[in-house]
């Protein structure tokens, strides 16, 4: 969760997208976002995907608790 938070604080900022930091951001956030991004229609500038992962984490979350008793 925290690191897609990071990843959108990101997008609002201009910061080197070259820098190790954020060059391993975008690696390990992209395999999750970019298949949401391909079943997401076209919302012009605006990337959803961040919101829909982070939807998906809590559901997951909520879930796995439920279910696990945690």
């Amino acid at each position: 969760m925290f690191v897609l938070l990071a990843r959108v604080l990101l997008s609002w900022i201009q910061i080197d997208p070259y820098h190790p930091a954020v060059q391993f951001l975008y690696q390990i956030t992209e395999p999750v976002l970019r298949p949401i991004r391909q079943m997401l229609p076209e919302g012009g500038p605006l990337d959803f995907s961040p919101l829909v992962a982070m939807l998906l984490v809590q559901l997951l979350t909520s879930v796995v608790a439920t279910t696990f008793g945690v």
